[in-house]
């Protein structure tokens, strides 16, 4: 896969970060990967929340350019996959774009878990969103 797509709800809390740690992990193992990442309802334009962006950055991850992109048919097409953090969104992207169907996996596919939404929540939250994204990422490196 050269094209990755992360699809969250508002694409300023999971996305992104999804999109960050693919592409860091990736770059590490060499793989030269398009990442990017999308919201079914987006707001469009955006920042990282902040606390996404304060609990990737004690990481070492940079958020501070991200800015929300709303997920379109054309988005769809152009991504090889498509790593969705909920159920609904795996729905929402296949109602948009039927014939992503194939390729449109939830994040913790391996596990078939879900990525709880932190947004407006408390540091927390983000905090547990970044540990499931991260573990989960990890699963999807040597699949990917």
């Amino acid at each position: 896969f050269d094209k990755i797509l992360t699809l969250c709800t508002g694409n300023i809390c999971r996305s992104p970060l999804a999109e960050a740690l693919l592409r860091q992990r990736l770059a590490d193992r060499g793989r030269a990967v398009t990442v990017a990442s999308t919201g079914t309802g987006a707001l469009v334009g955006h920042p990282a929340d902040a606390d996404t962006q304060a609990v990737a950055l004690a990481r070492g991850i940079d958020l501070s350019t991200h800015r929300a992109r709303q997920l379109t048919p054309e988005i769809t097409r152009w991504a090889d996959i498509i790593l969705v953090m909920e159920k609904h969104h795996l729905e929402y992207a296949t109602r948009l774009d039927p014939s992503a169907r194939g390729k449109i996996f939830l994040l913790g596919h391996w596990d078939k878990a879900e990525v709880p939404d932190p947004y407006r929540l408390a540091e927390e939250n983000h905090q547990l969103a970044y540990d499931i994204i991260a573990h989960t990422v990890e699963q999807w490196i040597g699949k990917l």
